[in-house]
């Protein structure tokens, strides 16, 4: 088993709680589903959000998930200009029999432009 980096990105369209947590909620179950991981297979999940988020934080949407027992944090992205707008990143620390190159990063709608080389 191997210790691997999963990467993923969600942009929303509303800066409100209720949104922010369905749309997080919607990328970490997919990250799960395509990469064949439960919980228990999580080592660590850091969260960051453009500076234009402010109503919840992202890990929040983990714990209601049931992912209760990894650590997680959350960090803000730089301010760029011309950056999109309402986004949320992901990138989990999972152990794992997937090689690299077997693993989906996961890049929802818009986002997936954000990293044209890995999005799946």
């Amino acid at each position: 088993m191997a210790v691997r980096a999963v990467r993923g990105a969600v942009q929303l369209e509303r800066d409100e709680a209720g949104h922010m947590d369905e749309r997080v909620s919607e990328l970490l179950t997919a990250v799960l589903e395509r990469n064949q991981l439960v919980a228990d297979d999580l080592i660590s999940v850091w969260f960051t959000a453009t500076p234009d988020l402010h109503s919840d934080f992202p890990a929040a949407a983990a714990r209601g998930l049931g992912i209760v027992d990894v650590p997680l944090i959350c960090a803000q992205e730089l301010d760029i200009a011309g950056a999109m707008p309402r986004v949320v990143r992901v990138l989990a620390h999972v152990e794992t029999y997937l090689s690299k190159s077997e693993i989906s990063h996961v890049y929802l709608g818009a986002t997936g432009a954000l990293r044209k080389d890995i999005a799946q």
